[in-house]
């Protein structure tokens, strides 16, 4: 493949690419590059928000580069203190390993199994003794560290700052050093620690890593990152009726930023049906193929078929009326519990009323039951919510 056609490929949906002439002198050379991308196993699961850098990984992966699939087993002790304002609690060994578990199961549901290496850096981490941590931390200085955004508002404001997070950048930035990488992707709010790679690897002379970032996936609210804590996240181990329920309710604007940042369909295809839409289809047939090819992935395509059909059984046959009210609540920026939703929808009488109703099984949103009372809802939307068999409204949080 040409260069220019790899390049289109790579920068993708892409936010920024550090630096694109480097990045064409590697390619230009003709053998795969190193291609690397870190995970922190904090979390048992994944949901698509995380899918965006292993999509791109794939993407690279079928351009024929090697893929370096980093678990931060050791990192994670540290716990990342990116776009924090408090030092984050270190997880447990046995935390770390049950998640790191978890991911290795969950990502060869994208990656190619056999075009991609698993690493773990505590395999090397672990072996550098105290005086190599001290050359490590000997190479940058506390007001570099402070250049980074969320160190700098802490500083400024006054919230503590342990010592241990300034060795996360550096320990992500050794990873490449170690990994020896041509590349490294990361969202955008990663963008210090990225840099950190091509300035040790300088340290170390090796050529510098060039850098990818890519955007932080919006949730299905549209205006929050992708986040469990949020509930705007779609899980790539939900159920495909879930996963389908949930894309479909996406905004149509959102949904371009989705399937760019999410599917396999080329960007000619994408384009052709941009085009289409402009002319008059209904977005709603996009949305129907792109949720269809998401569950296929996460399932296989007969669940996504079955998907498609529960989802028009319940919305095209009569579950859910037509013409539901239309509602607007005010969230004042801060995410809002499920059952006050209902009570100020007037779905309910009151909130007592209404988690009642979810105890007992009688509360649908966007067609799923709501079973976990403390959910709470972002702005955005809007959600089909449902209490018993009549009571129905199509609510958005502003």
């Amino acid at each position: 493949m040409e260069i220019k056609e790899q390049l289109e490929i790579i920068k993708r949906g892409s936010d920024e690419l550090l630096i694109e002439e480097e990045l064409v002198d590697k390619l230009k050379s003709g053998r795969p590059l190193r291609i690397k991308a870190g995970f922190d196993p904090t979390a048992p699961d994944l949901h698509l928000g995380h899918t965006v850098l292993i999509n791109k990984m794939r993407q690279l992966q079928d351009l024929g580069h090697h893929i370096l699939f980093l678990i931060g087993d050791f990192t994670a002790m540290i716990g990342d203190p990116t776009g924090k304002n408090a030092t984050r609690p270190p997880l447990s060994g046995a935390q770390i390993k049950q998640n790191a578990e978890t991911y290795t199961t969950q990502v060869f549901k994208i990656l190619d199994l056999r075009k991609t290496e698993i690493c773990f850096n505590s395999s090397w981490m672990a072996k550098l003794s105290a005086a190599d941590m001290i050359k490590l931390a000997a190479t940058h200085t506390v007001a570099r560290m402070l250049e980074r955004d969320d160190f700098g508002k802490r500083y400024r404001s006054n919230q503590p700052i342990a010592i241990h997070e300034f060795l996360y950048p550096l320990v992500q930035g050794y990873d490449s050093v170690t990994m020896r990488a041509d590349m490294e992707l990361g969202g955008t709010d990663q963008k210090f620690n990225l840099l950190m790679g091509r300035e040790l690897q300088k340290h170390w002379g090796q050529p510098p890593q060039c850098v990818l970032t890519m955007p932080l996936l919006e949730g299905v609210d549209g205006v929050n990152k992708m986040s469990k804590s949020l509930g705007n996240y779609i899980g790539i181990t939900e159920s495909p009726e879930q996963i389908f329920g949930k894309l479909m309710s996406v905004s149509d604007e959102l949904m371009w930023r989705y399937i760019e940042m999410l599917s396999f369909d080329s960007l000619a295809t994408i384009r052709r049906w941009k085009q289409e839409v402009e002319a008059g289809r209904n977005p709603r047939d996009v949305k129907v193929t792109f949720a269809r090819e998401i569950v296929a992935r996460f399932h296989n395509r007969a669940a996504a078929d079955k998907a498609l059909a529960n989802f028009e059984a319940r919305f095209k046959q009569g579950e859910v009326p037509e013409n539901i009210p239309e509602i607007t609540l005010p969230t004042e920026g801060e995410p809002i519990l499920i059952y006050q939703v209902l009570k100020q929808a007037g779905l309910t009488a009151s909130t007592s009323e209404a988690i009642r109703m979810i105890e007992q099984g009688g509360v649908k949103m966007n067609g799923e039951k709501v079973s976990d009372k403390a959910l709470k809802l972002a702005a955005g939307g809007p959600f089909v919510l449902q209490v018993g068999k009549r009571k129905f409204a199509k609510v958005l949080l502003s």
